[in-house]
């Protein structure tokens, strides 16, 4: 009966962000979406999704402090994947102070870039923004901002990172799905479209990250940020975490 109930509202959901299922692999978890909306933030609908969300939200707070001491101490490129058309870009700059040599490169799917350079166009008035869908410029950027977006992407923050000939010095990770003794994927309903979730076992990944070299200088949790999938309650999580790391 649960099941049933949950996958209605799943199927049917339009504003509200909503998980069903447990799955070993990305592919599966994608394989398992109903036909009836797009997989994925590639389209025009998702694209619009957030615009009017320009302001911080509760848990944005921690990460804003780490990037303001990164920038204060001398880090001028920042890589925000996932980070849509700008949104925490336009939330942060009225309150950290970003030199004029910034430079703020959102990385996401072509159809979010896209609305997102017409955007920034006219809101940019500073032009510190760009605008990629390659994962591969994050090569030789000072910080990457990754918030609420590790759980979206086809490969481990890790793996991305040992494919890169110059990894970032400053990793700054917020409202990431961790979970405290295993990885799994699950089938995300945005109201939009429906997404593959990744969720990592929190060890696995910081430990692998500082066998990279990365040192883990700050962690937190999200309030308020939970996954809950009805069916597996042994898999859902109550908060989300945050953390940076710096290597060398």
């Amino acid at each position: 009966m649960v099941a049933a109930v949950h996958e209605r509202r799943f199927v049917r959901n339009r504003d509200r962000n909503l998980f069903r299922g447990v799955f070993d692999t990305r592919e599966s978890a994608q394989a398992s979406s109903p036909s009836s909306r797009p997989v994925g933030y590639d389209n025009a609908e998702s694209a619009a999704l957030y615009l009017g969300r320009t302001e911080p939200d509760a848990y944005d707070y921690p990460a804003m402090l780490w990037l303001a001491r990164r920038v204060a101490e001398g880090a001028r490129t920042v890589f925000d994947v996932g980070g849509h058309f700008g949104m925490k870009y336009y939330a942060f700059e009225p309150r950290i102070a970003m030199p004029a040599d910034l430079r703020w490169t959102v990385c996401d799917v072509p159809a979010v870039v896209q609305r997102g350079r017409a955007i920034a166009a006219r809101r940019d008035t500073a032009g510190r923004l760009a605008f990629t869908d390659d994962h591969a410029a994050l090569d030789g950027q000072d910080v990457l901002f990754a918030s609420g977006v590790l759980q979206y992407l086809p490969m481990t923050l890790p793996d991305w990172l040992a494919g890169l000939r110059r990894p970032p010095c400053h990793l700054i990770l917020n409202t990431t799905p961790l979970h405290p003794s295993r990885s799994f994927f699950t089938l995300n309903s945005i109201g939009t479209a429906f997404c593959p979730y990744r969720v990592q076992h929190e060890s696995a990944l910081f430990g692998a990250l500082e066998s990279m070299g990365y040192r883990r200088a700050d962690r937190w949790v999200n309030p308020g940020k939970a996954m809950h999938i009805p069916t597996h309650p042994e898999h859902s999580l109550d908060d989300y975490v945050g953390a940076c790391l710096v290597r060398g």
